[in-house]
C-alpha cells in the first residue's frame, strides 16, 4: 500500500495506499545550518495558584544559574512522595527564570505514574524536534537518530528544558541536552540515584509543607479569616492533610462551601472519616495520607457528581474532553459541564482548557477505588465500552474527512450523541493531534480487558491518522497490536485489514523482510475472505519492493494483479495509484510511452475522483515523464499545480521535490532564471536538513 519515492532522493518512502505519504528518513551524523530560521518553543505550561514559600528550594534552583555548572548543561532534580507539590515547584521556578533562556523552553509530562502508558523518549523527542519546526516527514525512526538532531537543534543554544514526572533516569537519559547553556529540570517520585551517578544531576528533595506553610496555604485558599482565628483546629486539619498541598487545597475549597464551619469541627470531622477508613489502609497504600481528606471531600458531593468522578477513573488517558466522558458517564454534555465545573471548584478535577480535564495520579487512584467499590463489573465494562465506541465512531470521522478513499471497516454501536463531525480535514488533524496520546492508551486499556474486537478496528481506522502525521514507531506498534488481537477472536478480516498497514509501517522502517511477509500473509488472508481491496494493495506493496529491488519484470505482474482487483470491487482511487505504479514500471523498463499513458490515465481518475493529494502524487510522476520525453510545455502545468498542492498540506519536503522537479523542467526550456529560483527555494528548505536531494541542487545551482 505505500509507494516508493520517485524524486531524486536515494533515501526516502513515500506513504501508504490510503495516504500516499512521502517521507525521508535522516541517517548518520546530522549537520544543521543555522541560517535557516527555526522557531522559538515556548511550552512551560501556567504556573499553579496558591503557591506558599518552599523559599529553600527556589534558592538551591537559582544556583544552577549562578554557578558555571550551566555552560555544561546542568541538571537538576526534585524528588519526592506524590501530591507533595513537585510539579508546583518547578514550573514556579521556570517561570520565574525564563527569561533568561532566550532560545525557549521545552515541557514535557512523562505520565510515568498514572494509567496512562508512560512515555518512551522517542516520543518525547518526536515532540520536541516538531516544536522546533522539523518537518514530521523528516525526523529519524530510531531513537539515538533522534537524540543525534535533538542535540544538534540544542548546539549553542540557551534553553531551560522541564521533564515532568518521569519515572526512571532510562526514561529520560536521551532527552538531556548535553550542550552549554541548557538547563533541565526533572521532576519524579525516583530519586534517580544513576541520573546523579553518570549525568551529574543536583538532587533536591521535596518534603512535604512544614506546619506553618501548610497553614499558610490552608489560609490563603480559604480567604476568610477561619484559620487564623482558630489556630489549634486549623493546625489539627493541617496534620489530617498530612501537610501535602494537594490534600490542603481539596480540604480548603470544600469548607471554603461551608462558611459556618469552624476549623475544629472540620478537624474531628477528618477525624471521624479517618476512622472509618482506616481498615482501608496499608503501609504500601499510596492514599493513606489523603483518603481520609479525599472521601470526606467526596462524600459531601451530590449523588450526580459522585458518579461523574467515579467514571473518570476509568478513562486511562493523562487528560480527557468533555464528549467522551459524556459517553461512560451517559450524561447529556449540557448537564456534565455543569458537574465538571463543580468538581474543579472542589479541587478534585483540574481543567486545562475549554473542555478538557485531568486528574492528579492520586485523585485518579482515589477515583478508581470508588469506581470499584461502588460500580459493578458489569456497569463499569458497560461504561468502558461505550467510551471505546465513541472514540472509535470519532476517529473513523475524522479518516473519513481526511482519508475517504481508504479502508473502512465494520465499527461497535456507539451512541452518537457526542461523536464530532469533522467539516473540513484540518480539523480532523486537529483533533487527532489533541487526542492521539488517548488513543493509544485506548488500544492498551481494550487490549488489557479483552475487547478485541476494539483493539484490531481502531488501528485501522487510525492507520492514515498516524502515517500522515509521521508519527512511525506508533503507527508499525497499533498495527502489531490490532494484528494480535485479530488472531486472538480469530476474525480474518482484521488479520488482513492490519497487515497490510503493517507491510507498510515495515516498509517505511526499511524492514523489507518484515514488509514483504507482512503483505504475503495479507495478501493470502484477503484472497480467503474475497476482500479484494486489500488484497489488491497487498499485491501492489509486493510489486513496489520488487521494483525497488531493480526486478521491474517480476513487478508488473504484481501491479496488473492489483490493477484487476481494484477494478472488479470498484475502488477508482486503488485503479488510479495501480496505474501510477505501472507508469514507475514502465519507465524503468525504458518504457516511457508507455510510462506516460499510464500516468496520464492516473492523473485523471484522481481528477475524477476529486482527492487533491492523490492528484498531486500522479503530477508529480507525469511532470517529470513528461520532461524526460521533451514535452516541456505538458510538464510545467502539472509540476506547478503538485507544488501548490503540498504547500497547502503544508507538506514541505514534497513541495522542495516538485520544484526539484519543476526547476529541471524550466531550466531544459532554456528559462534559467526561473529555474534558479525554484532550486533555490527547494535548497533552502532541504538544506538544514541534509536530505539526500541537497547535493544535486548545490551542483545545479553552482553551474
Amino acid at each position: 500500500m505505500a509507494d516508493p519515492d520517485e524524486s531524486d532522493s536515494t533515501s526516502s518512502f513515500q506513504g501508504e495506499a490510503h495516504t500516499v505519504v512521502q517521507a525521508g528518513a535522516v541517517h548518520g551524523d546530522v549537520h544543521l545550518h543555522h541560517r535557516h530560521k527555526w522557531p522559538t518553543p515556548r511550552q512551560l505550561p501556567a504556573p499553579p495558584g496558591g503557591f506558599v514559600n518552599r523559599e529553600a528550594h527556589i534558592s538551591a534552583l537559582g544556583l544552577a544559574l549562578r554557578t558555571d555548572r550551566t555552560e555544561a548543561g546542568a541538571v537538576s532534580v526534585i524528588t519526592g512522595p506524590p501530591g507533595v507539590g513537585k510539579t508546583a515547584l518547578a514550573l514556579r521556578w521556570a517561570h520565574s527564570v525564563r527569561d533568561r533562556f532566550p532560545d525557549g523552553d521545552l515541557y514535557v509530562d512523562m505520565h510515568g505514574y498514572g494509567p496512562a502508558s508512560p512515555l518512551e523518549p522517542e516520543q518525547v523527542l518526536d515532540g520536541f524536534l516538531r516544536a522546533f519546526g522539523v518537518e514530521p516527514s523528516l525526523i529519524p525512526i530510531t531513537l539515538d537518530e533522534r537524540a543525534a538532531l535533538y542535540r544538534s537543534m540544542l548546539g549553542g543554544k540557551r534553553m531551560l528544558i522541564v521533564i515532568d514526572n518521569s519515572m526512571s533516569a532510562r526514561q529520560i537519559r536521551h532527552l538531556l541536552p548535553g550542550s552549554d547553556g541548557c538547563l533541565t529540570l526533572v521532576t519524579s517520585r525516583s530519586s534517580m540515584p544513576s541520573l546523579v551517578a553518570r549525568e551529574g544531576a543536583v538532587r533536591m528533595p521535596l518534603d512535604v509543607l512544614s506546619a506553618e506553610d501548610a497553614l499558610e496555604l490552608l489560609a490563603e485558599v480559604m480567604g476568610d479569616g477561619r484559620a487564623e482565628t482558630d489556630l489549634d483546629g486549623a493546625a489539627r486539619v493541617v496534620e489530617h492533610c498530612g501537610r501535602l498541598p494537594l490534600a490542603l487545597r481539596v480540604v480548603a475549597e470544600r469548607a471554603a462551601a461551608r462558611p459556618h464551619l469552624t476549623m475544629s469541627d472540620l478537624a474531628a470531622e477528618l477525624a471521624a472519616e479517618q476512622q472509618r477508613l482506616d481498615a482501608l489502609s496499608s503501609e504500601e497504600d499510596e492514599l493513606v495520607d489523603v483518603r481520609a481528606v479525599f472521601s470526606w471531600s467526596y462524600r459531601s458531593l451530590d449523588a450526580r457528581q459522585r458518579q461523574v468522578f467515579r467514571f473518570l477513573g476509568l478513562h486511562r488517558g493523562a487528560e480527557m474532553s468533555t464528549a467522551p466522558i459524556a459517553a461512560l458517564t451517559r450524561i447529556p454534555v449540557a448537564e456534565l459541564r455543569r458537574h465538571l465545573a463543580d468538581l474543579c471548584d472542589a479541587h478534585l478535577v483540574q481543567q486545562i482548557a475549554t473542555d478538557r480535564f485531568r486528574l492528579h495520579d492520586l485523585l485518579r487512584v482515589y477515583a478508581v477505588e470508588r469506581c470499584r467499590r461502588e460500580e459493578a463489573e458489569r456497569t463499569r465494562t458497560d461504561a468502558i465500552r461505550r467510551m471505546m465506541g465513541w472514540y472509535l465512531h470519532a476517529a473513523d470521522r475524522a479518516r473519513e474527512a481526511i482519508l475517504p478513499y481508504s479502508n473502512a471497516v465494520p465499527l461497535v454501536p456507539a451512541e452518537a450523541e457526542s461523536i464530532p463531525d469533522f467539516p473540513r480535514a484540518g480539523e480532523a488533524m486537529a483533533w487527532f493531534g489533541a487526542e492521539r496520546l488517548n488513543l493509544l492508551s485506548l488500544l492498551d486499556q481494550a487490549m488489557d480487558r479483552g475487547q478485541y474486537d476494539v483493539a484490531w478496528k481502531l488501528p485501522v481506522v487510525t492507520d492514515g491518522l498516524f502515517e500522515l502525521g509521521s508519527y512511525w514507531l506508533e503507527w508499525r506498534q497499533i498495527h502489531q497490536d490490532g494484528l494480535q488481537a485479530a488472531e486472538t477472536i480469530g476474525d480474518e478480516l482484521g488479520v488482513a485489514a492490519n497487515l497490510v498497514c503493517l507491510g507498510d509501517a515495515h516498509w517505511r522502517a526499511g524492514q523489507r523482510d518484515e514488509a514483504r511477509i507482512a503483505y504475503e500473509r495479507c495478501a493470502a488472508a484477503a484472497h480467503r475472505i474475497g476482500h479484494r481491496w486489500i488484497e489488491a494493495f497487498a499485491q501492489r506493496g509486493l510489486g513496489h519492493l520488487a521494483l525497488e529491488d531493480g526486478e521491474a519484470a517480476a513487478a508488473r505482474p504484481r501491479f496488473e494483479t492489483a490493477l484487476e482487483l481494484f477494478r472488479a470491487d470498484g475502488a477508482r482511487r486503488g485503479e488510479g495509484m495501480a496505474l501510477r505504479s505501472l507508469a514507475e514500471t514502465a519507465h524503468a523498463q525504458g518504457r516511457l510511452d508507455e510510462a506516460l499513458e499510464s500516468a496520464r490515465r492516473a492523473v485523471a481518475i484522481f481528477e475524477a475522483i476529486d482527492d487533491a493529494w492523490s492528484t498531486a502524487w500522479g503530477r508529480l510522476e507525469l511532470g517529470r515523464l513528461s520532461g524526460e520525453a521533451g514535452l516541456l510545455d505538458e510538464a510545467e502545468p502539472p509540476l506547478r499545480q503538485c507544488v501548490e498542492t503540498f504547500r497547502d498540506f503544508n507538506d514541505m519536503r514534497n513541495t522542495a521535490t516538485g520544484l526539484h522537479r519543476l526547476g529541471v523542467v524550466l531550466d531544459l526550456a532554456g528559462r534559467g532564471g526561473e529555474a534558479r529560483e525554484c532550486w533555490e527555494e527547494a535548497f533552502e528548505i532541504l538544506e538544514p536538513l541534509d536530505d539526500p536531494a541537497v547535493e544535486d541542487l548545490r551542483r545545479r545551482l553552482a553551474e
